[in-house]
């Protein structure tokens, strides 16, 4: 499932050039565009959580899975720019609530399994995410349009994936009430304002790797499209060892670490503003934000205070909206300042996880 969720985004991050091509869409109007997106995946979050805690998280992540599969090709049926932001709007819903369900399901694996185990679920993530890049690369190299590309990836990935995830697991269930929005409280904000920083910059590499390619380093789209792909696959090798690294120097030191690195990561993708220096500085942003999400998302899991589902979707909606919300934010700054100042924006809450790293610290 986590695999099926960074395909999808995956998917449509090596695309966003050719909507941009089609529609002949600004930074701004890009960038409006993605803010349905994350307004989607915002609504989502509570709802997601609400539903996880009343029919269990394994149960609540097939269905919702089974609906962002669908909602990937509806983005190429789109007419119009209008079009095409009701579509990003279901399209963020599906992507949003599938993160909330899985991370508990992911959760409750980790709790029976009694050792670190999110890392590697994030890692599928990153992995599903890659292979949507560079599926995306074949996909231009060959010709193909958005249409045929997301119907096959759909169908493809996406029954292969159903099928897997049809195994007997009991999820726990209760605590489905309470308020139907709500912040993290507490600890969890902190925690959740660090996973903020770290996920505006994903999703900022979803989104605006390749322009930022494109526009500031001058390559082509194929060239482009590698970008995401490359940060992707930096990340999941990080994340498959990441639970060795924390176990050695702790959640908050390894976070610490991760923050530093992701911040020399993009100081290398701009200051070199070369196709070379875009796809180092991309792999080491990678290696960078890997353990924060899961960090984040164990944290709230297992907060003695709150419902698991409300605690991750209190903690998803700072931490996983800046990844949805993030780009449109990053258009809003190109428009005004240039895709470079954007960028350096991102450098600096990259320290910020540095600054925040201790709000991740298991709750005791």
């Amino acid at each position: 499932m986590f695999f099926v969720n960074g395909l999808m985004l995956g998917s449509w991050a090596a695309r966003v050039p050719a909507f941009v091509e089609r529609f002949d869409l600004g930074p701004a109007l890009l960038g409006q565009l993605l803010l349905c997106l994350a307004g989607g995946a915002i609504l989502s979050f509570p709802l997601a959580g609400r539903l996880s805690d009343a029919i269990g998280a394994a149960r609540a992540t097939r269905w919702l899975a089974l609906y962002h599969v669908l909602t990937l090709p509806l983005l190429t049926l789109a007419p119009s720019p209008l079009w095409l932001a009701g579509a990003l709007v279901l399209f963020g819903a599906g992507h949003g609530a599938m993160d909330v369900a899985m991370n508990g399901w992911g959760a409750e694996v980790e709790r029976a399994l009694r050792r670190p185990a999110m890392s590697a679920f994030h890692a599928m993530w990153s992995l599903g995410a890659g292979t949507g890049a560079l599926l995306g690369v074949v996909a231009v190299r060959a010709g193909l349009a958005p249409g045929g590309h997301f119907l096959a990836v759909a169908l493809v990935f996406g029954a292969l994936g159903l099928a897997l995830a049809r195994i007997g697991w009991e999820s726990r269930r209760g605590g489905a009430a309470g308020p139907g929005f709500a912040l993290p409280s507490g600890a969890l904000i902190l925690a959740g304002l660090a996973a903020f920083c770290a996920s505006i910059g994903e999703g900022a590499m979803a989104d605006w790797s390749a322009v930022f390619l494109i526009d500031v380093a001058r390559t082509s789209e194929a060239q482009a499209a590698l970008g995401y792909g490359v940060y992707s696959v930096a990340m999941f090798t990080a994340r498959l060892s990441a639970h060795h690294a924390i176990a050695r120097l702790g959640a908050v030191t390894t976070a610490r670490l991760a923050g530093l690195l992701a911040f020399a990561g993009l100081c290398v993708a701009l200051l070199g503003q070369t196709l070379t220096a875009g796809l180092v500085g991309f792999a080491l942003l990678g290696l960078g934000y890997s353990v924060v999400m899961p960090l984040a998302f164990s944290r709230a899991a297992n907060d003695p205070e709150t419902p698991q589902g409300r605690a991750i979707a209190g903690v998803a909606t700072l931490g996983y909206g800046g990844m949805v919300a993030g780009p449109a934010l990053i258009g809003g700054i190109a428009h005004l300042a240039g895709l470079t100042t954007a960028f350096w924006l991102i450098a600096l809450l990259a320290l910020g996880i540095t600054a925040l790293a201790g709000a991740l610290k298991p709750a005791t």
